[in-house]
């Protein structure tokens, strides 16, 4: 990968102005994969429970999902350059479908990590490209779109995980559970594919462009924010455990908290996106997410730690939508290759953060960690004005 200064790029496009029918469209996009990785979840000791792996070996075999979906980001943002977003989508959307169910039936290690690797792919592949079709649908539309979008994300991990372990507690067959949640996505996606954009971008220039410029700092904070998610998934309730605030079985009422603001965060995010602008929401995001850490290591009870979770969750909520949306409007790079930037620095804030967590805790407390956290968090604070300032009025068009 190279930087090519300057970046010399024509496009073309055929391209039929967002309806009704397209947003419902890239909403059941956002719904899909939202969906089929929460599907997994509950699977996973099934699937180490019939290969009679351990821990160790377990852990490889979820690595290799991970790598899938980084290099099918990568990717992506070269083939959606070429062809656009509504092939990417349509074709990774029914992969995740089809592949879900080999999950549950793969009979050795080496057969549960192809099946990952390509459910990863899949993953990967829809991640980018919704985005990128969202970008497009959102800009068509001249007002803001992105952060109901990614509340359609959300919304998809939340009904996945319920149905799933809804079938699974009923006595269903993991085959069986995996077929009906297929069907599912398959009726999805079938109602998903014909009302997306029909738009063809052809692109002359380098299709490998390593992100610089205001990209860079946009993929940057985009890390930040997805691990600020992923460090609340995997070490909120060991914090407030820890500081014996809750017993260990109220230790997940945090994170729901959590998850719930940052859902209603982003259903009401773009009214207010729309009402105060980019700039304002990155920056006033931030600081109550901020404001949230302090709150959390500071609380005396739990009801005061709770308030801490709700917080950050709201904070954060807009923060994503925000950066994708400002990919959309810089001119360095090719927006596909933007935006596939950014996605795959915010999985790796997911899937690397948390265990940089591990390690600052391992050494000086979980609550210095969550302190690290909270400075981190100031960078987009303090980044706001850089990311959007090429146009006096932040709100998105």
């Amino acid at each position: 990968m190279s930087i090519a200064l300057p970046l010399l790029l024509r496009s073309s496009h055929v391209f039929r102005r967002p309806r009704p029918a397209t947003r419902l469209a890239t909403r059941l996009a956002f719904l899909v994969a939202g969906f089929g990785i929460s599907c997994w979840a509950p699977l996973v000791p099934f699937a180490k429970t019939r290969l009679g792996v351990d821990d160790g070996v377990l852990g490889l075999l979820l690595l290799s999902l991970g790598i899938g979906s980084v290099i099918a980001m990568l990717v992506t943002g070269i083939v959606s350059a070429r062809y656009g977003s509504r092939p990417i989508i349509i074709a990774s959307g029914f992969g995740l479908a089809l592949v879900l169910p080999l999950l549950a039936i793969a009979a050795s290690p080496a057969t549960l990590a192809l099946a990952l690797f390509a459910f990863g792919a899949a993953l990967g592949s829809i991640d980018v490209a919704m985005n990128i079709h969202a970008v497009e649908v959102e800009r068509a539309a001249h007002r803001p779109l992105m952060s109901g979008f990614h509340a359609l994300f959300s919304i998809g991990g939340f009904a996945g995980s319920a149905l799933m372990t809804a079938l699974l507690s009923l006595q269903f067959g993991t085959l069986a559970c995996t077929l009906v949640c297929s069907a599912l996505m398959l009726l999805a996606m079938a109602l998903t594919s014909p009302r997306l954009l029909r738009s063809v971008q052809v692109q002359e220039g380098p299709l490998f462009v390593l992100p610089h410029g205001s990209v860079l700092l946009l993929a940057l904070l985009g890390a930040i924010t997805f691990l600020v998610e992923g460090a609340m998934l995997d070490w909120g309730a060991l914090l407030v455990i820890g500081a014996g605030l809750v017993t260990e079985a109220q230790g997940g009422a945090g994170y729901i908290v959590f998850s719930i603001a940052m859902t209603a965060g982003r259903l009401g995010g773009d009214a207010v996106v729309a009402r105060i602008g980019d700039r304002t929401t990155l920056l006033w995001g931030s600081l109550i997410a901020i404001a949230g850490f302090v709150v959390l290591l500071t609380a005396p009870i739990a009801a005061v730690a709770i308030g801490g979770f709700l917080l950050i969750g709201l904070g954060a909520s807009n923060l994503v939508p925000v950066l994708f949306r400002r990919a959309a409007r810089q001119t360095v790079m090719p927006t596909g290759l933007a935006v596939a930037a950014i996605t795959t620095a915010g999985y790796a804030g997911i899937l690397i953060g948390p265990a940089g967590v591990g390690f600052v805790a391992r050494f000086g407390g979980l609550p210095m960690a969550f302190w690290l956290l909270a400075a981190l968090m100031g960078l987009v604070t303090l980044s706001a004005h850089i990311v959007t300032k090429d146009k006096g009025k932040t709100t998105a068009t």
